[in-house]
């Protein structure tokens, strides 16, 4: 009996040590298997947005149709950031957000841009082709107007009362060959470029300021209307519209942009861009670039009429 219990207690034991054995041996795998894993990848950037504005070259649609390309193009192209094209419905509405610093980087004419220094923003880049910065006045070829004194006691269509090319120039143009521009003509100013042209073909107005680029573009797009019109008269030009910045955006990505931009006309696309805006390519400029329209608004402001 002794020899019998003795047994029985040796196999009870061996049973337990196996027991042990195979839950330790299970456990040390579950262990093993969920083990967690640590990655050494840094973490992704949040990306930033920066807001572009572009004063009313065109009207709104217009303006999307011709720059949110290059708004896709610059985003595609910088790390972690992305442009958003914001476009006003009028200069005074553009003039507002431009001046509160609405916008991180503008297209302003240069107006604007003397006035966007003095409210905390940087030049850095132009658009090229100066000569096409001039303004224009258009009549219909049906009309009796030959001579600027025809202009007397007549309607004259502009975009807006702080239009450079569009309005400032062709009125100075208009006081310098001997017509009173705030006494002897009724000026209505419309809000946009095509605006403009649209009143004088409509016969709303009897001539129409504007400046090449939107002539440029009707006449491609819609002849129908731009054969009943003509150029009549054309002023000399100043330096072209402009790029600026806020002063709080890092210089390193102004850099970026810029190095994008004065680069557009080398490659396949850049070129489909500038060709959409009929220009050829953007260049450098900063504060002396537009001394020559500082000089421009004070003779303007002096013989013409304050500017608002």
């Amino acid at each position: 009996m002794a020899k019998t219990s003795f047994r029985g207690a040796l196999n009870l034991i061996i049973v337990l040590f196996h027991t042990v054995f195979i839950v330790s041996c299970s456990s040390d795998d579950n262990e093993a298997t969920y083990k967690p894993a640590f990655s050494h990848s840094p973490p992704i950037a949040a990306e930033k947005e920066y807001i572009f504005g572009v004063h009313p070259l065109h009207n709104p649609q217009r303006l999307h149709e011709v720059f949110s390309p290059l708004m896709e193009y610059l985003s595609s192209r910088i790390e972690n950031v992305t442009f958003k094209l914001e476009a006003s419905r009028n200069y005074g509405v553009y003039d507002q957000k431009l001046y509160a610093k609405r916008f991180d980087f503008a297209l302003p004419n240069p107006y604007q841009t003397v006035n966007a220094v003095k409210n905390g923003y940087k030049i850095f880049a132009k658009m090229a082709d100066d000569h096409n910065f001039r303004g224009i006045i258009l009549v219909r070829k049906d009309s009796n107007i030959n001579e600027v004194a025809d202009l007397k006691g007549k309607i004259v269509s502009y975009p807006a009362p702080t239009a450079l090319a569009a309005t400032m120039m062709p009125q100075y143009y208009i006081q310098s060959h001997g017509v009173d521009v705030m006494k002897d003509i009724d000026n209505r100013y419309v809000g946009s470029q095509e605006s403009s042209i649209m009143n004088v073909y409509l016969k709303h107005s009897s001539a129409a300021a504007t400046w090449p680029l939107p002539w440029l573009a009707l006449t491609r797009e819609r002849p129908e209307i731009a054969e009943q019109l003509e150029v009549k008269w054309q002023t000399d030009s100043l330096p072209n519209n402009s790029l600026v910045a806020r002063n709080e955006i890092p210089d390193d990505t102004i850099e970026k942009v810029s190095a994008l931009l004065f680069n557009l006309h080398k490659t396949k696309e850049g070129k489909a861009i500038l060709h959409s805006m009929a220009l050829s390519a953007f260049e450098r400029a900063d504060n002396s670039t537009y001394a020559a329209v500082s000089r421009f608004l004070h003779t303007f402001s002096r013989e013409v009429r304050e500017i608002e």
